[in-house]
């Protein structure tokens, strides 16, 4: 079924109405206006400034940032909070090179965003000219669509196409333009959106889902980004209640389901729930819903190899190539979460429910579970590794679990959080909780630093009423803080806590574990991250005391209001928790001689 979009955003109806004569830059911008587009992250360049000179005309606010990787981020924080597009734009050659990264970060989130991308000119394509290279080879892994103008009369078609491929495939598209095919004349039309609704899934697999969860003694539900991204929240939790299933979070999701509901026990995955771990090991019936199950989220973790080989596995997920791509299940449904929600709950409406039997047993056990994961966090104040035992004794800094308590509970209730790669920030997955959906964005499978901050920044311009707050390793802040810049400059308020200790956390746990404390890299001489904040015109604040964790918060939180910038830098130990891939390394083994002391 199609939906055609006539108006989005304020768009006028008429632009969609007939062949009109326009440049191809005005092409571009009217199909950016039919399409809503508010914002565009980029840095200025002569190759698309055609088509920038129109932005204000059009009601398009450019946000120019530090680095073209920024912009990127920017866009994906943008699309992640609003659930429509993120656009950047970026000079040919480097300026778009630089995007890669932060593409490949939006393709493993399923952000829509649309980047466009100015080539060489086409008459001088493959003469080696200035800032050329070949752009669509560079993006061909991490975009779901990739669209060329070969033809300046085909921009508004194919820029269109770039728009509409995004939300359809739910992931990044490419528009690449020759920088000369912005100019000239021609005769378009700038059409509607296309929005294309997603089904249920098959209603063979649909009743059998429904007999095994109707039959299940112990079902627990995986509530995974697909059900954000489908706007099924609501459905998620009515499925659960009629089901009373306990619910977590697939990894890096803990913003799939509401955190004070009762059935809620946490995330799975890397530093996740014990709670959620310990009552989906008991599960007869798994339902995963809107989740692709991916392999760092259902590694064993605390110890705790939870996941329940012996237990039936109903998956959902809009992309039918991922269903039982990672784990063996038992029906598999190709459809979108909040449709299929619904069509179960139709199924399952009437019919006499197995789990019934024992709901006050396992009301029961979820809440002790619950209870005792939440009273480990509490008593949890340190590691108690040897290493971290050493470094927490030598300083008289924060302790990192006693710090994620802090700005937990002090955390304003309709924050946004964008969470960086490593070790502090890994571990705040067990810390962060949240009452609604677009809330977490997390670095995802992609795992690359310097995500949060740019990611925070553009949340914040999609949702200002909203308080956006970045966590940040002190390594992963020398990557991103250029962005400081673009804060001060364009006035938007976020607040970044930088985990000031001194080092690349997540790789020396590996030094520590398996190569016997030769540090090498991964010690830091950090300058005052406070201070540096101030040169670049923002806030900065020193915290190294746990009493001050959460005014400090909620002051920064509040000045956000007035488009301030504040980066708390939070002093910490050298504690590390457990090490991202234990499950990739080994002991060393060497066999010349001159390596052999380095067993």
């Amino acid at each position: 079924m199609i939906h055609g979009l006539a108006d989005p955003q304020g768009a006028s109806p008429s632009m969609n109405a007939a062949l009109q004569r326009m440049t191809p830059s005005e092409a571009l911008v009217e199909t950016m206006v039919a399409n809503g587009v508010r914002h565009v992250f980029g840095i200025v360049g002569s190759a698309y400034m055609d088509a920038l000179d129109l932005f204000p005309a059009a009601g398009i606010r450019f946000v120019p940032v530090a680095h073209e990787q920024g912009a990127a981020h920017m866009a994906d924080g943008y699309a992640r909070a609003s659930g429509r597009h993120g656009v950047c734009i970026a000079q040919n050659g480097p300026g778009v090179t630089n995007f890669v990264t932060a593409i490949a970060a939006a393709y493993w989130a399923h952000s829509p965003v649309v980047f466009i991308t100015p080539e060489t000119g086409s008459m001088t394509m493959g003469l080696g000219g200035f800032q050329e290279t070949e752009q669509l080879p560079i993006f061909s892994k991490i975009t779901k669509f990739q669209g060329h103008v070969n033809n300046p009369q085909r921009m508004a078609e194919l820029a269109g196409r770039c728009f509409d491929r995004a939300m359809l495939d739910m992931g990044p598209a490419q528009l690449n333009v020759p920088r000369d095919h912005f100019y000239g004349e021609c005769v378009a039309t700038v059409r509607s959106p296309m929005r294309f609704g997603r089904g249920a899934g098959d209603a063979a697999g649909l009743d059998e889902a429904a007999t095994l969860l109707a039959g299940a003694s112990f079902p627990v539900i995986i509530v995974g980004g697909g059900v954000i991204l489908a706007e099924g929240s609501t459905e998620a939790v009515a499925l659960a209640e009629r089901l009373h299933a306990p619910v977590c979070n697939s990894y890096l999701h803990n913003d799939s389901f509401p955190a004070s509901h009762p059935l809620w026990c946490g995330p799975l995955g890397y530093q996740g729930s014990k709670a959620a771990m310990r009552l989906i090991a008991e599960a007869d019936v798994v339902l995963a819903l809107g989740t692709r199950l991916g392999p760092f989220g259902t590694l064993p973790q605390h110890g705790l190899d939870y996941w329940p080989t012996a237990a039936k596995i109903v998956q959902v997920d809009a992309d039918a190539k991922v269903l039982g791509l990672v784990k063996p299940i038992s029906v598999g449904i190709h459809g979108d979460a909040k449709a299929t929600a619904v069509a179960l709950m139709e199924r399952l409406r009437g019919r006499e429910l197995a789990c019934s039997a024992n709901r006050a047993e396992r009301a029961r056990r979820i809440a002790r579970e619950k209870e005792a994961w939440e009273r480990e966090l509490t008593e949890w104040t340190h590691e108690r590794d040897p290493f971290s035992l050493e470094v927490a004794r030598s300083s008289g800094f924060m302790h990192p679990r006693q710090l994620l308590r802090e700005l937990e509970l002090a955390m304003p209730p309709d924050a946004m959080v964008s969470t960086d790669i490593g070790n502090i920030c890994s571990v705040a997955n067990s810390y962060l909780r949240f009452e609604r959906p677009r809330s977490m964005f997390a670095a995802m499978s992609f795992g690359n630093c310097g995500y949060a901050f740019p990611v925070a920044c553009g949340a914040k311009v999609a949702s200002p009423e909203r308080p956006a707050v970045a966590y940040v390793g002190d390594g992963a802040w020398g990557i991103s803080l250029n962005e400081l810049l673009t804060c001060a400059r364009e006035n938007i308020g976020v607040t970044v806590v930088v985990f000031n200790n001194g080092q690349w956390g997540a790789e020396k746990k590996n030094h520590v574990d398996f190569y016997s404390r030769r540090f090498l890299g991964v010690n830091l001489a950090n300058p005052s991250w406070a201070k540096v904040a101030q040169a670049f015109g923002c806030a900065g604040v020193t915290v190294d005391a746990l009493a001050d964790v959460g005014p400090a918060l909620r002051e920064a939180a509040n000045a956000q209001a007035d488009g301030t910038c504040t980066v708390l830098e939070v002093m910490v130990t050298q504690e590390l928790g457990d090490p991202f891939r234990r499950d990739a390394l080994s002991k060393p083994v060497r066999y010349l001689d001159k390596y052999q002391a380095y067993t």
